[in-house]
């Protein structure tokens, strides 16, 4: 049986709670730049904190290392926060466009302003990084937050909830425990913007409900990560670099490489150099490795060994029920419909396909739904441009995988089956952001030329006035 932070009919839904955030946007609280810092810098603190806490809760629930976890659910949160602390001075302020002499005298910027009341839906592979960045987001941006934890990860869950309000202004923060009915009740509420991270099926209800009330939503979903590897490509690189992003985390994370494409030459020799990369990584046996992870709970274990049915089992395939254990596994000559083949992995399966030319498979990715991320390893310059303008998909990694994600400049998001909207850096504060346009006139000048009864000579000075 799966772990719960509480049970759902214990929820207490605090409807008067969310009534206090909406009137704390009606009276503009979050606005002030000094109280966005003050949020910011509770949240740092509650890093620093509790950094021992959140690393024993990422164990108990993910079973995961803490150099792992370290990285992704601690250090990653502080470096974006920090970021964002650095430039929101910079990122509130006006941005001046250009007044043709047709609105002239005036001036015009855009302005960003709070969407208001917001609603942050949490998830359970990165249970802390997937609320933290977010929320800094939305609190850097002057909104209010509501926060629908993961109870798939009861034990990250159940340490925000004790804890995190309590270094946020509780005016303006409200987290809330329970499973599928609390996250539909409040989905029936009156939000002003939805961020929601998760499985495409649960993105498309979202939007669905989203719509009742025209309000804007930011969807960072999953899907089949592609890995192209061309002939050139060195295989013990290559091969390492795909194990890593596959496996870390037991494969529990949507940027993971879902499914690699190789020339079919190469098959048997990248099988090879994974399964060297794997023993490299966590010994002959990855069960009594202490950097290899758990699937998060009987449900998830159910469905992934479901998955490796098809097939043959090329390395691994080894599971321990009751220790939630599947080993890194490597499926290959599988069927064309195989269900490993359509549906979201998220756990330590990879399957390995091989193709003939590189046509046959930019054609294999381009009649699936668009990736999240995908992933090509080749030196072959010409072959990079031609992948990066011939597919579509959130991302493009040549020749690594999942390292997009610590560079704060680039976008992180989705297309299509994949998501919509990005977040990670300037991007989490533009997504919690409206950008109103502003225009400012004089009240002295006052052109008649813009004023009926209209004749030849006001036509062509208003349309030599519209384009300058």
């Amino acid at each position: 049986m799966e772990n719960e932070v509480t049970k759902e009919s214990d929820v207490i839904f605090p409807e008067h709670r969310l009534q206090q955030l909406r009137k704390a946007v009606d009276d503009g609280i979050a606005h002030p730049l000094l109280w966005r810092l003050a949020q910011l810098d509770g949240l740092l603190r509650f890093v620093v904190d509790h950094e021992t806490e959140m690393l024993e809760a990422l164990k108990a629930d993910l079973g995961r290392c803490p150099a792992e976890a370290r990285l992704a659910d601690i250090t990653m949160v502080r470096s974006e926060i920090h970021l964002i602390r650095r430039k929101l001075r910079q990122w509130m302020r006006p941005r001046f466009v250009h007044t043709p002499l047709a609105a002239q005298p005036g001036k015009s910027w855009i302005q960003q302003e709070p969407f208001g009341l917001t609603l942050i839906f949490g998830t359970w592979n990165f249970p802390f990084q997937q609320i933290l960045i977010p929320l800094a987001g939305a609190l850097a941006g002057g909104n209010t937050a509501v926060v629908k934890l993961s109870e798939v990860a009861p034990h990250s869950a159940s340490l925000l909830l004790r804890h995190l309000e309590h270094y946020v202004d509780p005016a303006a923060v409200i987290l809330i425990a329970g499973g599928p009915e609390t996250a539909t009740r409040l989905l029936e509420l009156r939000f002003d913007k939805i961020f929601y991270t998760g499985q495409s099926r649960i993105g498309r209800l979202v939007m669905a409900a989203a719509a009742a009330n025209l309000t804007p939503v930011t969807l960072e979903l999953g899907g089949k990560n592609p890995v192209i590897v061309s002939p050139d490509s060195p295989l013990e690189i290559t091969a390492r670099r795909i194990a890593w992003g596959r496996f870390m985390n037991a494969g529990q994370i949507c940027v993971a490489p879902d499914y690699v494409l190789v020339p079919e030459s190469m098959r048997l020799p990248l099988i090879e150099a994974i399964q060297e990369a794997i023993t490299r990584f966590y010994g002959p046996d990855p069960q009594h490795s202490e950097s290899y992870g758990r699937i998060v709970n009987q449900r998830h274990f159910a469905r992934l060994i479901a998955l490796m049915r098809e097939g043959r089992v090329a390395i691994g395939g080894q599971s321990d029920a009751m220790d939630r254990y599947i080993a890194p596994t490597v499926l290959t000559d599988l069927p064309a419909g195989a269900a490993v083949l359509q549906e979201e992995i998220f756990g330590p399966i990879l399957p390995v396909v091989g193709y003939r030319e590189i046509e046959e498979a930019l054609a294999y990715v381009r009649e699936r739904p668009k990736p999240l991320a995908l992933y090509l390893f080749t030196r072959d310059r010409h072959l990079q441009e031609r992948v990066i303008r011939e597919t579509s998909s959130g991302s493009v990694v040549l020749n690594d995988v999942v390292v997009n994600q610590i560079v704060p400049g680039l976008p992180f998001g989705g297309v299509g089956e994949s998501g919509m909207g990005n977040f990670h850096g300037r991007y989490t504060f533009d997504a919690f952001s409206h950008e109103k346009a502003v225009l400012r006139r004089s009240l002295r000048a006052d052109l008649d030329v813009r004023y009926p009864p209209f004749n030849v000579w006001k036509d062509r000075v208003l349309q030599w006035l519209f384009f300058r």
